[in-house]
């Protein structure tokens, strides 16, 4: 099943695999299925074609998802580069942008980046 260019795992939970679309976490997934009146233990593999039409009108009416919050997303972090903002140059630098601590725990914004002496070093190899 496909939604939004998403495929929808079958063998979930209607609310669960909501949450596989992009700017629906497992909150709005409940609120979602909620709203449409369907049964919260129900597979989306057992849902009908109007229900899957109703849980599509409401996302569309409702929120932003996929590629349209996407660019959102992009377009508010252009725009904080733009103004040279802290958090933009934070962004351009690629560091952490919320207040984390950079002296030990960067990792997943920087990559796996080691500046010190011994690691990553190649061994020399005998001749």
């Amino acid at each position: 099943m496909r939604l939004f260019g998403i495929n929808i795992p079958d063998e979930k939970r209607v609310a669960v695999a909501l949450t596989r679309v992009y700017g629906i976490g497992p909150t709005r997934a409940d609120k979602i299925v909620a709203e449409a009146k369907i049964d919260t233990t129900r597979r989306t593999k057992d849902l009908s074609q109007d229900e899957l039409n109703r849980i599509k009108q409401i996302i569309e009416q409702t929120y932003k998802v996929e590629g349209e919050l996407r660019q959102e997303v992009r377009s508010n972090i252009t725009r904080l580069k733009n103004i040279k903002s802290y958090r933009g140059v934070r962004h351009m630098k690629h560091l952490p942008v919320r207040g984390q601590n950079t002296k030990r725990n960067s990792r997943t914004v920087r990559g796996n980046v080691r500046h010190t002496m011994g690691s990553g070093r190649r061994k020399l190899t005998l001749k």
